[in-house]
């Protein structure tokens, strides 16, 4: 059984970032701007190659964060704003590999009411373009679901790596994107 109050969200932010951003809550013409500037300085920083391709990537982001919004809603969730800002849960392998020496901000998730946060299985953006749609989680039913299982968090999330990436989660209040831990 995994002890929720010691499980944690991450946010990771590249060296050369500003932490809980989120690019599409500039106006386009900025978003578009800082994308290509930090996809020409960053080559070697896959996490970058989307912003290279700004034209589609921004669609899709605003297609994806549209239905994450919608879908919170339905869920009984209280945005307060329209795009959410990413972490991860807890730790994922797979993740870290991919985003390499990127800062780390780390943030207990009992610390964050339930209409406020949601929970994705993998990386939103490619779940919905694989599957046609999102699958999401409220923090109430994940909390069931971890505390059901029969082992740590490591555990938990090293078994959900053999079929997803992370479990990606949507803080909609900015008020909670402070490191705690």
């Amino acid at each position: 059984m995994i002890n929720i109050d010691e499980v944690y969200i991450k946010h990771f932010c590249h060296p050369y970032c500003r932490p809980y951003m989120n690019i599409c809550r500039l106006q386009k013409q900025e978003a578009f701007s800082l994308a290509y500037k930090m996809a020409a300085a960053n080559t070697e920083s896959e996490p970058f190659y989307r912003f290279a391709d700004m034209e589609n990537y921004y669609a899709r982001r605003m297609e994806t964060d549209e239905q994450l919004y919608n879908t919170f809603i339905s869920l009984g969730g209280k945005p307060k704003e329209k795009h959410p800002m990413f972490f991860v849960l807890h730790d994922s392998k797979s993740f870290e590999k991919w985003m390499g020496e990127w800062t780390v901000r780390k943030t207990l998730l009992k610390d964050i009411p339930s209409e406020f946060i949601s929970f994705t299985l993998d990386d939103s953006m490619v779940s919905l373009r694989k599957e046609g749609k999102l699958t999401m989680y409220t923090k109430e039913r994940l909390s069931r679901i971890l505390k059901e299982y029969n082992g740590t968090i490591d555990d938990y999330i090293t078994e959900l790596n053999k079929k997803y990436y992370c479990i990606e989660v949507q803080l909609w209040d900015d008020y909670y994107c402070i490191e705690q831990i």
